[in-house]
């Protein structure tokens, strides 16, 4: 999978969030303007309450902004109607949670294969299209092992594996290794550069300084507006096995 670079694959224009709560405001994002281009690996740092898992959601068209202009692969997506938007959600992006979200008496195969069952265009051999995943982030022979057979590093690659398994062009990652060991995380930085040195756009929500410097552009946010926006070299992370 190598995805060829082009314009900016994600675009924000003064995107705005805010959730009422009774008499409570809350301006969760204030007047954002940021481009990703395709193939960048970016890491959004803050803390809790900053607008970052928002900024997420809306990237993920998981969300709808108040006001503000948003495009997602070429696509304004600020207008789109709820099918449309889950349609753009399957085709475009993936999604790596901390918890995982796996479903738990299903095999590790059958998680991976999920999002081509909801796929407009189905393919012919899924079983097939999730195995070559699983090999892929190391797990061919867990193929048939349930979450609860796993360790939470490998349960955290099948998580990759579901979200590469419709070929995105974007994979977005909520804090997705905040639930594993040093080593592990050391193993799951290694896979997100090598995925990111192939040409997959990533973009990372962390609080973690060591995460956040594996990435090759770094965004921080507080109180809802993005105050920094620094282009690094990455710390660099060893080979996948």
């Amino acid at each position: 999978m190598t995805i060829p670079a082009a314009g900016p694959v994600i675009a924000c224009r003064n995107l705005c969030k805010t959730y009422w709560l009774g008499d409570l405001v809350v301006h969760a994002l204030r007047d954002v303007t940021l481009t990703i281009a395709s193939g960048e690996y970016v890491a959004v740092s803050g803390a809790s309450g900053s607008g970052k898992s928002t900024l997420l959601n809306l990237l993920g068209a998981l969300d709808t902004p108040t006001s503000g202009a948003l495009s997602i692969a070429d696509t304004n997506v600020t207008a789109m109607t709820t099918e449309a938007l889950a349609e753009l959600r399957n085709r475009f992006i993936g999604f790596v949670f901390q918890q995982f979200n796996l479903l738990p008496r299903a095999t590790a195969l059958d998680n991976v294969k999920l999002p081509l069952l909801y796929a407009r265009n189905r393919i012919a051999d899924p079983d097939g299209v999730a195995a070559e995943q699983l090999a892929a982030v190391g797990l061919a022979d867990r193929a048939h092992h349930l979450p609860s057979q796993l360790s939470g590093g490998q349960q955290q690659r099948v998580a990759i594996a579901r979200a590469l398994v419709n070929n995105p062009r974007i994979v977005l990652a909520d804090e997705p290794t905040g639930q594993l060991d040093s080593g592990t995380t050391r193993e799951l930085l290694a896979l997100l550069r090598h995925l990111n040195e192939r040409g997959l756009t990533i973009v990372l929500v962390t609080h973690e300084h060591d995460v956040a410097a594996e990435a090759t552009r770094r965004l921080q946010f507080v109180d809802g507006r993005l105050v920094s926006d620094e282009r690094t070299e990455p710390l660099g992370a060893e080979a996948p096995r």
